[in-house]
C-alpha cells in the first residue's frame, strides 16, 4: 500500500496505516477509511461463446477482461453494468435482461494503491452478435471464445479466475 504521510486535518507528519482499511492521525485522531469498493462484470453470452475484452491499459494490460467497472455513487450494480456496456463496447442493454450470479472479494492494484473490492458477476445473454464500437483507451480488442477454450489463466483478475473456474464447472 502506499504510504500516506500526512495527515489531511492537522498536517502532521504521523498518519498509520492499520494494514488492512484505515488510517488514523496521532496527533489529532483524524480517521481516514480505504473502505471496499464496488465493481461489476458482465459474461456477455451468445450460445456457447463468452465475449471478453484485452486489457489496454494498467493493471494487467493485455490479459483477457470482462466488461465492467467500478460502481459510481448513487448507482445500481444493474446501472453499473448498462453504463460500462455502453462506455467500453458502444451497446445498450435492456438491464432486465441481466441475471446476477455471484460476488466475490479482489484487490485492484492501481498506481501503487490497492483497492479492495467486492466484484459482483452478472450474465447477460444476447441472442445475436453485436458490432463492436471499442473504447480503446482501455481495450484493444474484444474476442468471443467458446467456453471449453476459455483458460482461467489468461484472465487479467484473481476474482474473474476464481469465477471462471466455478462458472465453467456449472455450464
Amino acid at each position: 500500500m502506499k504510504k500516506l504521510a500526512y495527515c489531511p486535518e492537522c498536517g502532521h507528519t504521523t498518519l498509520k496505516w492499520d494494514g488492512e482499511k484505515k488510517w488514523s492521525c496521532t496527533e489529532c485522531s483524524f480517521t481516514l477509511y480505504h473502505n471496499v469498493a464496488g465493481a461489476v462484470a458482465v459474461v456477455i453470452r451468445h450460445g456457447d461463446e463468452i465475449y471478453l475484452t484485452r486489457r489496454n491499459r494498467e493493471p494487467a494490460k493485455g490479459l483477457l477482461d470482462l466488461a465492467g467497472g467500478f460502481v459510481d455513487p448513487h448507482e445500481s450494480a444493474e446501472e453499473t453494468c448498462k453504463r460500462e456496456l455502453s462506455e467500453e463496447l458502444n451497446i445498450d442493454i435492456d438491464s432486465s435482461g441481466l441475471r446476477y450470479i455471484t460476488s466475490l472479494p479482489n484487490v485492484y492494484h492501481y498506481k501503487g494503491i490497492d483497492y479492495n473490492t467486492i466484484d459482483l458477476f452478472y450474465e447477460y445473454e444476447i441472442q445475436e452478435k453485436f458490432e463492436e464500437n471499442l473504447e480503446l483507451s482501455e481495450i484493444s480488442e474484444g474476442i468471443w471464445i467458446p467456453m471449453h477454450q476459455l483458460r482461467p489463466e489468461d484472465l487479467a483478475f484473481d476474482s474473474q479466475k476464481t469465477f471462471f473456474s466455478m462458472y465453467l464447472r456449472n455450464k
